[in-house]
């Protein structure tokens, strides 16, 4: 979950516990087998120059939530192993890069085949052709979403991340952090990384149809081309504009910071809250104890 305002806490949920960001400090925080709570602290390096101007911090934040991610994702896997059990590197890096591979071809490659198969024309109607692509990506994305809802682990999962949108908040307020007063807080928050996800897929279907407009004119005879060579072309020039695109959208994400109660704010945060009805879940107060832990922590 992306945050601006206060000490800068944000976080996102782990196996069997919360990670909490605050500035370029990392706590984590994870509920043992054994019932104990082990806490895991770093730093990430810290940004100079152009990466902390205001577009460029979005490409570079968006970087560095993924790396700490997978981090803290993975150390809190290997916490609920036995020690014969433990994830490996080269595991870590095959699970990494399948899992990569997957999500492009899943929420990237298979919206533009559809919309291909359907008789859209990318260079020729750019702009429907990416209306149909991004609804395509968005249904892909909630239907997966509701789909690994439905398994246990992936449930405690979204309890956790209940859990860490209620410290936060709790946090926000001035209140004191403890069980009590976190559990008054709501599961849902406006600038959680489900929010993040909703405004690049807006601003995707923008870029991608101007994008589509650009192609053509720098690649002569490109719309000549088959469908093959077409999607071939165009499709690792759809990812790499996914860093413009996150730029954007974390600037966007910063204005729902900045001004919480306006009208304009509240629409474009409004489906991230919807989807957070699905990744959210009430949690345990076990569970909010591992998230109270990690934010202190972060808090020093």
């Amino acid at each position: 979950m992306f945050k601006d305002i206060m000490e800068k806490v944000g976080g996102q949920a782990v196996i069997e516990g919360v990670m909490m960001r605050r500035a370029d400090d990392i706590a984590v925080a994870v509920r043992l087998p054994d019932g104990k709570i082990k806490v895991r602290k770093d730093s990430l390096k810290k940004r100079k120059g152009f990466w902390k101007k205001p577009f460029f911090r979005g490409i570079i934040n968006l970087w560095d939530m993924m790396y700490i991610g997978v981090k803290a994702l993975l150390w809190s896997a290997d916490q609920q192993l036995d020690e014969h059990e433990k994830i490996t590197k080269k595991e870590i890096g095959f699970t990494l890069a399948v899992t990569i591979l997957f999500a492009l071809l899943l929420f990237k490659g298979v919206p533009y085949l559809v919309a291909s198969l359907l008789g859209l024309k990318e260079a020729a109607k750019p702009l429907l052709f990416n209306v149909v692509d991004g609804v395509m990506r968005g249904l892909i994305i909630f239907g997966y979403m509701l789909v690994i809802a439905q398994f246990k682990d992936v449930r405690r999962i979204f309890q956790y991340h209940g859990a860490e949108h209620k410290a936060i908040y709790c946090y926000e307020a001035g209140k004191k952090l403890d069980v009590k007063n976190v559990s008054k807080y709501s599961t849902k928050h406006p600038r959680c990384g489900t929010s993040f996800i909703i405004l690049v897929l807006a601003i995707a279907i923008v870029m991608f149809a101007l994008l589509s407009l650009l192609i053509p004119l720098v690649i002569p005879g490109f719309r000549d081309l088959s469908l093959f060579y077409q999607i071939l072309i165009s499709f690792p020039i759809r990812v790499l504009f996914l860093f413009p695109i996150a730029g954007i959208s974390y600037e966007l994400l910063k204005l729902t910071a900045k001004y919480p109660k306006n009208i304009v704010v509240k629409a474009i945060s409004w489906p991230g809250l919807l989807l957070q009805k699905i990744t959210t879940k009430e949690p345990s107060k076990k569970q909010i104890e591992v998230a109270i832990k990690a934010l202190k922590a972060v808090l020093g």
